[in-house]
């Protein structure tokens, strides 16, 4: 005698049903983040919240810093480099920006 429980069998699928399929991986180089954060960056731009998203915390950070501790002046600076680095990122193909911003970790433009 093992103390191991016994686990039952699984139960059938109902008749009539298939079984569901697993989801598909993502296509290498297709990232799902580019246009999220393409429209942060346009949409945010000077509070940094598209560096975030992409996990640059650092950055982020700078930018958001920047823009709310110089009361306002510094936003105008962030928010055109937000704006430039979303509109870079839309340009981008879906390979080029995993490449560069999601595998290579490029933080700045």
């Amino acid at each position: 005698m093992s103390n191991e429980a016994e686990t039952p069998p699984p139960s059938p699928a109902p008749e009539g049903s298939e079984p569901t399929p697993a989801p598909a991986p993502a296509p290498a180089g297709k990232s799902d983040k580019k246009l999220v954060a393409g429209l942060l960056g346009i949409l945010l731009n000077g509070l940094g919240i598209h560096k975030f998203y992409l996990g640059y915390q650092k950055e982020g950070l700078i930018m958001l810093l920047v823009s709310v501790l110089t009361c306002g002046i510094g936003y105008s600076v962030m928010g055109v480099i937000g704006l430039i680095e979303g509109i870079i990122y839309l340009t981008k193909s879906d390979e080029e920006f995993d490449r560069i911003y999601v595998q290579g970790q490029k933080p700045w433009f």
